[in-house]
């Protein structure tokens, strides 16, 4: 009986041994990220965050390699290959141009988007409602600033995403009594131009979207609004933290946190295809009463009642 009950329970442990050694295999997320590393630090700790609470301890499971393209959308194919060499196993995106050269390296490395505009085929992942929340932030700005009468938007013709939203913008801008000027930029050194001669062709109200350029580019188009004095609705907190006047967005530190649970089903087997891209479930509105001083704004009460938070 004894021998009976040391060989059953030596096949079990046999059976139970490369489940386990799954479990703890040390795997590497190689991150494309629109910003450097110092400026992404409160969504990497959410993601580190999500992984702890599923059981994954950095260093002794898992290691995040970061690459960022720093503003320039054109980096993002040969980043990727790097990662790839780096033998990643799996890719973390951000933004569409980050998510598509990930898939398109072909290397079979599964690729998950933490925020993505939309669905692409063999991806998984997050979508950030970016192109669906760009009238509200028309209506924000006209609430707040209800003399503008023609509205800037940066666009880089050559992020889909980018080009989505616009279309959006166009869509709704009629129904406000508002005009809208698309700012085509595709490299951050002719953004300062751009936003120049739109001042001169008569926009006084911006509304920035969120892609690779405009993250790299936060201080410059803050600085540009403060010192032409033009009121502007950006796609995320950070923004309005670093200065600027009010934001409504996702709340993307959610969604990196979100992001732990694709990377751990991706681990076990899961294949990106057939988990459902998922949408976000948080959004805040924040308003900074500093900015909204200096520009002469008077913030209407029913929006500092509506807003997650004021920053003083």
């Amino acid at each position: 009986m004894t021998s009976r009950r040391t060989f059953l329970a030596g096949a079990l442990a046999l059976g139970a041994a490369p489940l386990a050694a799954q479990e703890r295999r040390f795997f590497r997320i190689g991150m494309l990220e629109t910003v450097p590393i110092a400026a992404n630090n409160t969504n990497l700790a959410e993601l580190h965050k999500g992984l702890k609470d599923l059981g994954y301890e950095e260093s002794k499971h898992y290691v995040v390699l970061y690459r960022s393209a720093e503003g320039r959308t054109e980096r993002f194919a040969a980043l990727a290959a790097e990662l790839v060499r780096q033998k990643v196993d799996v890719f973390l995106t951000r933004g569409t141009p980050a998510t598509l050269a990930a898939r398109d390296t072909e290397s079979g490395i599964p690729v998950i988007a933490s925020a993505i505009a939309d669905s692409i085929d063999g991806v998984t992942g997050l979508t950030s409602a970016v192109a669906e929340l760009g009238a509200k932030r028309l209506e924000l700005l006209k609430a707040v600033a209800p003399g503008v009468k023609r509205v800037g938007s940066i666009v880089n013709p050559d992020n889909p995403a980018a080009l989505a939203l616009w279309k959006v913008l166009e869509g709704a801008a009629p129904g406000m009594n508002l005009k809208v000027e698309m700012i085509d930029v595709r490299k951050p050194e002719t953004l300062a131009a751009s936003l120049e001669q739109a001042v001169k062709n008569g926009v006084d109200g911006f509304v920035f979207g969120i892609e690779t350029l405009t993250q790299a580019s936060q201080t410059l188009l803050i600085d540009f609004a403060a010192r032409n004095r033009v009121p502007a609705v950006y796609a995320a907190r950070h923004f309005v933290e670093a200065g600027g006047l009010l934001s409504y967005g996702v709340l993307y530190s959610n969604l990196y946190y979100r992001s732990a649970t694709y990377i751990d089903k991706v681990l076990k087997g899961a294949k990106p295809a057939d988990l459902p891209i998922e949408k976000p479930t948080k959004f805040e509105l924040v308003i900074n009463r500093k900015t909204a001083h200096a520009l002469k704004i008077v913030i209407p009460p029913d929006l500092f009642l509506r807003s997650d938070e004021i920053i003083e």
